[in-house]
């Protein structure tokens, strides 16, 4: 394997791999790109504080969220068929994510079911869910989650439709994906990946699948857009926290009135995300509205920082503001796409490495003793 430094390394071997159609949709946003280019570099404008003469002699990043406990304060978002960016997909974010003491949380929309996921990797996981019209397929899908052991529910509430994305229009990346000169000529130039894709089962939606008679992914991806509620409401959201009975967390969360509806209303935790840039543009990056959001629930539930994570350093910045752990997808694709389970695990070891030193460095030997004066807004 290709020696990796840092998570662009991955990102740089990704875009040479696999087709411009399948990169694209990883590294892409919604419109002109700002709120996906934002949620990244706003992390530059708060300041790490180190605190001196600390005993720092062993290091321990372990914590416990949603009552769970992990090695990493690290989680790995929910993201979509990624059997696309290689033919392993899910299995192998499940059983990297297992191998380092951490959370995948599976999409509804992914290419391998819940319970093919949960028999490829054991460690704890988390399903990402959508408000759909057909409730009894939520009530089957949160079935499906019990019986195979799954240890969270995540509400996505900020996809009522999908965000406007220019880059698959112009790629033709869809559900089937419309061939061009331009796309299939790009195809042909990616031997190994193309050979992956015609030697193992094809990709589908996996979850949705049972209840069509008809397989064609074009229905498919109708049957998702029509299921898809744009009259999503609280309503709905505890309704199905109550159907789960079990921890829940609500994603896409970036305002402190309704973190703190959340938190009144009994939820475990709020994601703070912005959908990676992929929805609406022109929005704050998550680390923007980060503190007014912990403060707004005020411990009374927990606060998950999702996007834009790069670096230990940003995981760092975002548990002195009160985050109790962070997610980030992006960086395990691109480990994905470039290097298959292998890449993945090598993203979350260097992820694992930066955040031991960095915490070294700051002065901190364990989460609970991070602290609010560890950082400062630039």
């Amino acid at each position: 394997m290709k020696r990796y430094i840092n998570i662009s390394d991955f990102r740089k071997v990704a875009q040479k791999k696999i087709p411009k159609m399948a990169f694209d949709y990883i590294d892409g946003g919604a419109d002109d790109e700002v709120t996906m280019a934002r949620s990244s570099s706003a992390f530059d404008h708060y300041a790490l504080c180190p605190a001196v003469l600390n005993d720092v002699s062993d290091i321990d990043l372990s914590t416990t969220v949603m009552g769970t406990k992990i090695d990493m304060p690290l989680i790995i978002s929910p993201t979509a068929q990624a059997r696309i960016f290689h033919h392993t997909g899910e299995r192998s974010l499940a059983k990297a994510a297992a191998k380092f003491g951490t959370i995948y949380t599976l999409s509804s929309i992914s290419s391998v079911s819940i319970e093919d996921t949960a028999k490829a990797a054991g460690g704890p996981k988390w399903f990402q869910i959508y408000v759909m019209n057909d409730r009894q397929i939520l009530r089957d899908y949160i079935q499906k989650c019990k019986e195979a052991g799954y240890a969270g529910l995540c509400l996505t509430v900020d996809v009522p439709l999908t965000g406007n994305r220019e880059r698959d229009i112009i790629n033709g990346t869809g559900v089937p994906p419309k061939f061009t000169a331009r796309n299939v000529f790009n195809i042909l130039s990616k031997p190994t990946w193309l050979w992956n894709r015609l030697t193992n089962p094809r990709v589908s939606m996996s979850n949705i699948e049972p209840y069509l008679e008809n397989k064609d992914m074009g229905t498919l991806a109708k049957f998702t857009a029509m299921q898809l509620s744009k009259n999503v409401s609280w309503e709905d959201a505890l309704w199905m926290k109550e159907e789960w009975g079990g921890k829940f967390a609500i994603k896409g969360i970036m305002r402190a009135d309704d973190a703190r509806r959340a938190a009144e209303a009994g939820f475990d935790a709020v994601i703070v995300s912005n959908h990676g840039g992929r929805q609406l543009d022109q929005v704050a990056a998550p680390i923007e509205v980060l503190q007014e959001i912990v403060e707004a629930v005020d411990g009374r539930c927990e606060v998950i920082l999702d996007g834009g994570i790069r670096r230990g350093t940003d995981i760092l910045k975002a548990l002195a503001m009160g985050a109790t752990a962070c997610m980030t997808g992006r960086p395990f694709l691109f480990g994905l796409a470039a290097e298959g389970q292998a890449g993945v695990e090598r993203a979350l070891e260097i992820f694992r490495n930066e955040l031991e030193l960095d915490m070294l460095l700051l002065g901190r030997k364990d989460i609970k003793s991070i602290r609010s004066s560890d950082v400062r807004k630039l």
